[in-house]
């Protein structure tokens, strides 16, 4: 340094940068977000039953549940038998081939099951099955 100049700090900062890695991290959750399936539980409770040859069901399916008492529940939504067909159909329209997947509890009557099923058919469901547990 000569005589009379002014010794002027570093405007370089020593570290590592790391908003590359920030936007890489985020760029990785949209990606899993994206990519991941939900199984939605039904929030209705239901005792199933159960059966020795009880199968993995499909996550796409459109889930129907009967409670107890006889109440119908579509994706989670109360619902009048009678509206099962329409928005079944409506279901369907969105994704063609969707498997429809009924839970009933089992004190539920038997003539309801048979009803969600029929509307369920007539609404153009290729696929509906009814849902059950394996034994433990």
């Amino acid at each position: 340094m000569r005589l009379g100049e002014v010794r002027r700090p570093s405007t370089s900062q020593e570290g590592i940068d790391i908003g590359p890695l920030i936007d890489i991290v985020f760029i990785l959750l949209i990606f899993f977000m994206v990519s991941t399936t939900f199984v939605r539980n039904l929030e209705v409770p239901i005792e199933r039953p159960s059966a020795k040859t009880a199968q993995r069901a499909d996550n796409r399916s459109i889930r129907v549940a009967i409670s107890r008492e006889g109440n119908v529940f579509l994706d989670g939504q109360p619902v009048q038998p009678w509206m099962i067909q329409d928005r079944v159909r409506q279901l369907l329209q969105s994704g063609p081939g969707r498997p429809v997947m009924i839970s009933a509890d089992t004190r539920a009557e038997t003539g309801r099951l048979i009803e969600v099923v029929d509307q369920c058919r007539l609404a153009g469901a290729k696929h509906v099955a009814v849902e059950a547990e394996k034994p433990r």
